[in-house]
């Protein structure tokens, strides 16, 4: 089945796991079908864990700093380079130097698994120049960011085509599924009229499937995404003034219904960066302080908060309140 996502046709192709089980399918599918392979990802982002992808990925990792997963062959994680978000400078180095030999990029366009590690998009278009010029395929992981930030999710926002998409949760509409997209010339070597075989058990699971697309169906005729940007801008207006008022720093990141507060010293970060465990110690007395008010925070201080349309502008000034008092009580 085909449908319009942002700029180009995709057939979704759904399973039971959002992207731990969708960006696997990607790299066997299509990137393993290339040679020779090498697969390009980014520090600080998670897509799922797929031997060749679980390297210097996401805030699981972070938070108890482990640099890599146990039970990963070595010859899985040579296939894979991994470079820093938002460097164009080494992009074109690695590219200078291997580019006969990379098979695709993979990137969250809006990295959310090491705190909200926001891209210019600048360095999404030199992605997109360097793949082209390489031959090498660009691949979006919107797994979070996908139907959330947008109809079309960063795609559409920074005006950006990738190669292939990869995307889960929000089409789900809280049910397990995920699913994967391109242009038909890419997507018509899946099986029956590629080589490429894929299936599973739940591949298509029709209570997903009517969960996803009544979500959707509520998002567009209840105009869910500028609604989600409203009470994102909501609380962005509410809590700046708490956190500029913070015996400490904490800087505040958005990107429509995703935010996250950064306890690094300097500014919010865009590549993946360790606090200081100074930092992560009050970040932990933050989380049981707002816990203790009502309000339940991401465990680590590395995981986006995200908002939804059951949220209320009550629930943005009892947030608030509760952040003042628990500022309060932390130096």
């Amino acid at each position: 089945m085909y449908f319009r996502f942002g700029f180009f046709d995709v057939i979704p192709l759904l399973y039971t796991k959002s992207h731990i089980r969708v960006n696997s399918c990607v790299v066997y599918y299509f990137v393993s079908n290339l040679n020779p392979i090498l697969i390009v990802k980014f520090s600080g982002c998670y897509h799922g864990h797929a031997d060749h992808l679980l390297v210097a990925a996401g805030s699981g990792l972070a938070t108890f700093g482990t640099p890599s997963s146990a039970g990963v062959p070595e010859a899985f994680t040579a296939c894979t380079r991994v470079l820093p978000l938002d460097d164009e400078a080494a992009v074109e180095e690695l590219f200078t130097r291997e580019g006969s030999k990379i098979a695709a990029v993979i990137i969250e366009p809006v990295p959310a698994n090491h705190g909200l590690l926001l891209q210019r998009r600048e360095f999404l278009q030199r992605l997109r120049e360097v793949t082209r010029r390489h031959g090498a395929l660009l691949i979006f992981d919107e797994v979070i960011s996908g139907f959330r930030l947008a109809r079309g999710g960063v795609a559409e926002l920074v005006g950006i085509v990738p190669d292939l998409a990869t995307f889960g949760k929000v089409i789900g509409g809280g049910m397990p599924v995920g699913g994967f997209g391109g242009s038909r010339q890419i997507m018509q070597r899946l099986a029956p009229l590629g080589d490429t075989y894929q299936a599973g058990t739940l591949s298509g699971n029709p209570v997903a499937m009517a969960s996803g697309i009544t979500t959707l169906d509520i998002l567009i005729r209840e105009s869910g995404w500028e609604r989600l940007e409203q009470i994102g801008a909501q609380v962005e207006r509410s809590l700046l003034p708490a956190l500029r008022d913070a015996p400490f720093p904490i800087h505040f990141v958005r990107a429509g219904s995703l935010f996250w507060m950064s306890f690094h010293d300097a500014a919010a970060p865009r590549s993946a960066a360790s606090m200081s465990p100074k930092a992560v110690e009050r970040y932990g007395a933050l989380f049981h302080a707002m816990l203790d008010r009502g309000v339940y925070l991401p465990p680590s201080a590395y995981e986006a908060c995200f908002l939804s349309l059951a949220h209320t502008s009550a629930d943005v000034e009892q947030l608030t309140r509760a952040l003042r008092e628990s500022l309060a009580t932390i130096q």
